[in-house]
């Protein structure tokens, strides 16, 4: 019994690991398009004030 407890552990463990993997690179790709999102939108508000003056 102690056998099959340590393998369904090892197993347990390789699932977990794999998982958080996933959700690492989620959260990259995430964060990268947040940035590249936040500098569009900064961009595209400063163009709009800028154009706003010049008028």
């Amino acid at each position: 019994m102690k056998k099959w407890t340590s393998y369904s552990m090892a197993i347990f463990s390789l699932m977990l690991l794999t998982s958080c993997e996933a959700v690492e690179t989620i959260f990259k790709a995430g964060m990268w398009w947040g940035i590249i999102l936040v500098v569009g939108v900064v961009a595209l508000l400063l163009w709009l004030f800028s154009r706003g003056r010049n008028s």
